[in-house]
């Protein structure tokens, strides 16, 4: 049966749970009954329903399950919709003896998956959700059907570049204090303002209550690999080395053309390659897409996976 709950102790290697999010619906806007798996010695927690083909919908920075709110319902009537939250972030525990690394997020998202015995797997990935569900894919190619692609990258930056968080002066106090700053980032990246109201705010800064809790944010920015002496450099790399053994996977681009984060350039080096993939541009969506056009990008997964 897809998804029951797991009768497996809460691990106690993980000074840092978050038991008073775990029942946390949001106003109902978050209705779905939580999860948790032990995965190297921390309790991930992600939403499993429906059943069918599973879709997976991975989030970024500084994002959890919460961003596909609006996905589960309707995929999930012909699908089986599984939403982790990575290590750090959401409903999943804040392990103080794992690095917070790509190579370890990957490792933390291959375990829960297998765990699952998924196989036909549809792949949504999203900004950090994109290097870390390539890193299964191209490992685990023969579990993969299709690919999702949502204003991601994948590639090592060139020793010297500049990251998009170093124009965030108090880089340790801005992202150690997630809770009290993640408005400012969705302000940021969701084009349709009318959208970041205090109760969406609040959402987003719920797992975050003290920076004992940020491991997660204050980790990810700085895990962007820039030249060859990045800890993550080799990871990433070896993902943007094996993209052609997906390249006959079925996939599709869908992207807000106002990310500042990942602009409409992006796209190209997507196209390049896989030169076949179909894209789909929404006009009015920056960084947070999920936030500025859900139904649209529904209906489009929906008929990809048809």
């Amino acid at each position: 049966m897809a998804g029951g709950i797991l009768n497996t102790p809460r691990s106690s290697l993980s000074p840092m749970k978050r038991d008073f999010l775990a029942a946390e619906t949001f106003n109902g806007t978050f209705p779905w009954e939580p999860r948790f798996k032990a995965i190297n010695g921390f309790d991930m927690h992600y939403i499993d329903e429906g059943s069918g083909e599973p879709i997976v919908c991975l989030h970024g920075m500084p994002t959890w399950g919460y961003l596909y709110r609006e996905f589960i319902t309707p995929l999930s009537a012909f699908n089986r919709v599984i939403v982790p939250d990575h290590m750090g972030f959401g409903k999943s525990d804040v392990p103080d003896d794992l690095p917070y690394t790509m190579a370890q997020h990957v490792e933390n998202l291959t375990q829960l998956l297998l765990s699952l015995d998924l196989s036909d797997i549809t792949l949504v990935m999203h900004d950090w959700g994109g290097p870390i569900g390539f890193g299964f894919a191209v490992d685990h190619p023969d579990l993969v059907k299709r690919l999702v692609i949502l204003n991601t990258s994948v590639g090592v930056m060139k020793e010297g570049s500049k990251a998009w968080y170093d124009s965030i002066p108090n880089y340790d106090e801005f992202f150690g204090n997630m809770g009290t700053n993640v408005g400012q980032l969705l302000r940021l990246a969701i084009y349709h303002q009318e959208r970041v109201t205090e109760d969406l705010i609040a959402a987003y800064a719920a797992p975050f209550p003290e920076p004992e809790y940020c491991a997660g944010p204050l980790a990810f920015p700085k895990d962007i690999p820039i030249g060859p002496g990045h800890q993550s450099t080799a990871a990433m790399q070896h993902v943007r080395d094996s993209l052609d053994v997906l390249a006959d996977k079925p996939k599709i681009a869908i992207w807000g053309t106002q990310d500042i984060v990942f602009p409409p350039a992006a796209i190209d080096r997507w196209v390049r390659f896989y030169p076949d993939m179909a894209v789909h541009r929404i006009e009015d969506a920056s960084h947070f897409l999920q936030e500025d056009a859900p139904a649209e990008i529904v209906e489009q997964i929906q008929a990809f996976c048809t």
